[in-house]
């Protein structure tokens, strides 16, 4: 990749700015693609600073009931691979924010990494997160990504140890996604990690930004975790109020509307760090 990704640029914009950061996750398909558009609209136009679009999958590892039920309702919709690149096609039409999409490697490697990565660029994609790939087996769609002027976001948790904190940090770009529990997806009263340890052993090794995801349920959660971090991940509470909802216009007031409580809570902080 030459000069900063538009996710980078974004990130570092805010830090100049004084701001937080926030990325809103919601899952692809859920209520049908037509309305992923749709709730993107609402929770960009809220606030939220880059999107995260959750790609459906049968066997999601790495997250709880909320998001496993998404993807669930998702795939019965009949949500896949191409029809969710389409629809990114379609955001891109209502939305500026940078966009990333996570997934698992089955469906990638199945479409074919080049074809997937040449397809997610043209669509406009400009991340990808795909946490049930190692590290160690990265490399092939982080040179695709690259080439493609993508980044290839990668995943730390709490019980990384620094030797892997390094050598991650030393090919990572656009951010550093820092999980902020031992677990799954799904938000949380409490967050019991010491964040202040945890990002603190993440920045002795890089100065990317760092976004911490996991666990964060709304205003008052983002607002604490904040602190040690440039920018906050919520999913599992915005799947939820999409979920609540009886239609995808409804969805989406309910999302914007969450995200623009959080991004009032994270902009009380502005100017203050």
């Amino acid at each position: 990749m030459t000069g900063r990704s538009r996710i980078a640029k974004c990130l570092e914009n805010l830090r100049a700015a004084g701001k937080k950061g926030l990325i809103a996750f919601i899952t692809a398909g859920d209520p049908g693609l037509a309305g992923t558009v749709e709730i993107v609209r609402h929770v960009a136009e809220a606030g939220a600073d880059l999107i995260e679009l959750g790609i459906p999958f049968s066997d999601p590892i790495a997250d709880g009931p909320v998001i496993q039920m998404a993807s669930a309702r998702a795939l019965a919709a009949g949500a896949t691979l191409p029809g969710i690149l389409e629809a990114v096609r379609e955001i891109k039409k209502v939305c500026t924010k940078p966009l990333l999409l996570m997934g698992y490697y089955n469906p990638i490697y199945r479409f074919g990494i080049r074809q997937f990565a040449a397809a997610a660029s043209v669509a406009g994609v400009d991340g990808l997160i795909v946490p049930d790939l190692p590290y160690e087996e990265t490399r092939p769609l982080r040179e695709a990504a690259t080439e493609k002027g993508m980044d290839l976001i990668y995943l730390v948790a709490p019980v990384t140890p620094d030797r892997r904190l390094m050598k991650i940090a030393a090919e990572a770009s656009g951010f550093i996604y820092c999980i902020s529990v031992t677990g799954v997806t799904g938000a949380r009263r409490e967050i019991d990690t010491d964040l202040a340890a945890f990002t603190g052993r993440v920045r002795r090794y890089t100065a990317l930004p760092l976004a911490l995801g996991f666990g964060i349920s709304g205003p008052e959660q983002a607002l604490k975790a904040s602190a040690y971090c440039d920018a906050v991940v919520v999913g599992s509470a915005l799947v939820k109020a999409v979920a609540e909802c009886s239609d995808a216009a409804a969805a989406g007031l309910a999302a914007g509307q969450l995200v623009a409580r959080i991004r009032a809570a994270l902009d009380s902080l502005k100017g203050s760090f």
